[in-house]
């Protein structure tokens, strides 16, 4: 299978590069665009994924390889993990800092994401029941004042909204933040836990079935269905371990910013260069 090398940068690419990037394929012509470069029709090798990676590191951009022969407009779904994803905080961890308990929430989320933690729901349950008699105002404070969109969020989903596919928010966090994005944002579906509120207060529960990486996967192969598509037709986007169930079924995986674990095991990988890289990994034509 033929593959296109493809350099992203988060800015636009140094001219002092350029040699740089022939040299990682020197019989190869090179296309540039504001911020990418293109080596088409590459060969996969272990010696080309270790240049890459070095040119990589050195340069501070995303070196990646993809199929030649696709294009975005071939897939039918955009999945996408929220916390540390499609947003670039930890909802609970926020939440729990209005409750002076954000460290110890925090070091449970981060072994959970690193895959230290091996059973999600426990880790949630841990999480949620800290936050038990906490105002449910401390949600809306987070959502107006902490909560932001990663960096080329809205540019990615208006450009893959334009090509007709359609969009999928599937959370480990919480239905409070979902809802108010999936509306912000013109999401298609989105699936998240929710918070059981009782007189103004959270309990410190968690209603209905846990959306762990197991509800994950289901949930982006059942909606892929609802589209009259496969998970093959899917692209999934996540940054923690509880998404690598679904990045799997999926026809791309991109780790965006994500764990160790999750980098190897994704089809590509940004760590520099926003969510809208997306939109440049395949050809236009």
């Amino acid at each position: 299978m033929a593959n296109d090398l493809v350099i992203l940068g988060a800015t636009q690419l140094p001219s002092t590069t350029a040699d740089a990037i022939r040299a990682l394929v020197p019989s190869a012509t090179v296309t540039f665009a504001p911020g990418v470069a293109r080596i088409a029709d590459v060969t996969d090798t272990p010696a080309l994924r270790t240049a890459m990676a070095a040119f990589a590191q050195a340069h501070g951009v995303d070196a990646v390889l993809v199929d030649s022969a696709r294009r975005l407009a071939d897939f039918k779904l955009v999945a996408m993990d929220m916390d540390s994803t499609l947003i670039t905080i930890e909802c609970i961890d926020e939440i729990a800092d209005y409750c002076g308990l954000k460290a110890e929430v925090s070091a449970i989320t981060e072994a959970a994401m690193r895959g230290e933690i091996k059973d999600f729901n426990e880790s949630l349950t841990r999480r949620v029941a800290l936050l038990k008699g906490l105002d449910a105002s401390a949600l809306e404070k987070v959502y107006e004042e902490r909560l932001q969109l990663s960096p080329g969020a809205e540019d990615m989903l208006r450009g893959v909204q334009a090509l007709g596919i359609k969009t999928l928010l599937v959370s480990g966090g919480f239905t409070f933040f979902t809802d108010r994005l999936k509306a912000r944002l013109n999401l298609d579906v989105t699936r998240a836990n929710t918070l059981e509120i009782v007189d103004g207060k959270l309990t410190g529960r968690v209603i209905g079935e846990i959306v762990n990486a197991e509800v994950k996967a289901r949930t982006v192969a059942e909606v892929a269905t609802q589209f009259g598509a496969t998970p093959s037709q899917a692209i999934v986007m996540g940054d923690g371990s509880n998404d690598l169930q679904m990045m799997a079924i999926a026809g791309l995986s991109v780790a965006f910013r994500a764990k160790p674990v999750v980098r190897e095991r994704a089809s590509v990988a940004f760590n520099h260069v926003g969510l809208d890289g997306l939109l440049s990994l395949f050809r236009a034509d």
